[in-house]
């Protein structure tokens, strides 16, 4: 029963015989992996594990045709949804955001920076549609949101499109050093950062309590760290933030203009041969591991199961902060696991310099999703 909720969907492979031969990733207890695989831009591993009683964290990778057009651009999109208040808005993003990015590219005739803002929005305003439509049926839908994190490699361009505090780090190979420097490549809408609640307060300048220290952690109304996400519609348009939801959701007054943003931060970055790979990962590994230390783990280690090896090492560091070891914390169930760390879901994307500009013709078709569900028909 666990393991059909947590078998991911493919069309196609490209990984094959790769990591074991499944293409459609494996299960261990509460994680779920996909060991090595292959994308139009060289390999990746992707691994979640749970700690919720839902699954909350939702994943993808999608290579080849990023539109309709048979000329039109080819690559390879990563998407880390990290959900909280309940696992809805997660998936509504897995099976709808590249979807749209595909709709837009179509259009355009080209990946870029506008196309991208565009799916992100497009998709926040189709959830907060089905929000409207479910309202007095299941009111809680309000409440519930994702971080929102996407890549999308293509013509030797790297875009980075970021609402929430998931992260992706570049690992670069520099002369100077003999191993590989991390850097950071997507801003964090997180409240923890004095830029963001700076930015918070200039935006809601009449609200002295838009941003409050509670337990020595500062959240948006006292309520959310994160100040960009798609869904959370309780914060964004006044009618959800009244009955039928739940008084213990709502804010004690109402407001005239979103509270919360869905704007994505977009980095556009050409990729180079010093470009080594990518660590894609929702805040449940950035919690227990620095950038560095995750560069480091993938440099030094096979390619094959490093995304499992990169949570493994997170989950030892979460072990030792409560005096645990590792083989302890794997006893315990989901739901009570949550006290010790969060969801964790990890793509890791390494760059072939040489495939940059290889013809479409070549390039393996892949549609992988980690963490929980079936997709949907693709529309």
């Amino acid at each position: 029963m666990v393991k059909a909720c947590w078998k991911p969907s493919v069309e196609g492979d490209g990984g094959v015989g790769r990591g074991g031969g499944d293409p459609r990733g494996r299960v261990d207890g509460l994680m779920w992996y996909k060991d090595l695989g292959v994308h139009a831009n060289g390999e990746f591993s992707m691994g979640t594990i749970q700690a919720n009683n839902l699954m909350e964290d939702q994943s993808q990778l999608e290579s080849g045709p990023l539109s309709s057009l048979e000329s039109g651009p080819y690559g390879t999109f990563v998407g880390v949804y990290d959900g909280h208040g309940g696992p809805e808005t997660s998936r509504f993003v897995n099976n709808t955001l590249f979807s749209n990015l595909k709709k837009f590219a179509t259009e355009h005739q080209e990946i870029s920076a506008d196309v991208i803002r565009k799916a992100f929005l497009t998709t926040e305003e189709e959830f907060l549609s089905l929000v409207k439509q479910q309202w007095f049926e299941k009111p809680q839908l309000a409440s519930v949101g994702t971080c929102c994190l996407a890549g999308v490699i293509c013509s030797g361009l790297l875009y980075i499109a970021n609402a929430g505090d998931s992260r992706v780090v570049l690992g670069r190979a520099e002369k100077a050093a003999r191993g590989v420097t991390a850097i950071q490549l997507s801003m964090e809408h997180n409240t923890s950062n004095e830029s963001v609640r700076d930015e918070l307060r200039s935006l809601h300048p009449e609200d002295s309590q838009i941003v409050l220290l509670k337990h020595k952690v500062w959240r948006v109304k006292g309520i959310i760290q994160v100040s960009r996400s798609i869904g959370d519609a309780y914060l964004k348009r006044a009618e959800f933030n009244q009955a039928p939801l739940l008084a213990k959701f709502r804010l004690p007054e109402s407001f005239s203009k979103p509270i919360l943003s869905a704007e994505p931060s977009i980095f556009i970055h050409r990729l180079t041969s010093k470009d080594q790979f990518l660590i894609f990962g929702s805040d449940g590994l950035w919690e227990h591991l620095s950038n560095q230390e995750a560069v480091d783990i993938v440099h030094n280690q096979p390619r094959n199961g490093i995304a499992r090896r990169l949570i493994k090492a997170a989950l030892r560091v979460a072990a030792k902060k409560r005096e645990m070891r590792y083989s302890d914390l794997k006893k315990i169930e989901r739901g009570v696991r949550r006290h010790f760390h969060d969801d964790i879901t990890v793509v890791v994307v390494f760059l072939d310099p040489y495939s940059m500009n290889r013809s479409s013709s070549h390039s393996p078709i892949l549609s992988i999703r980690g963490g929980g569900q079936p997709a949907s028909p693709k529309r």
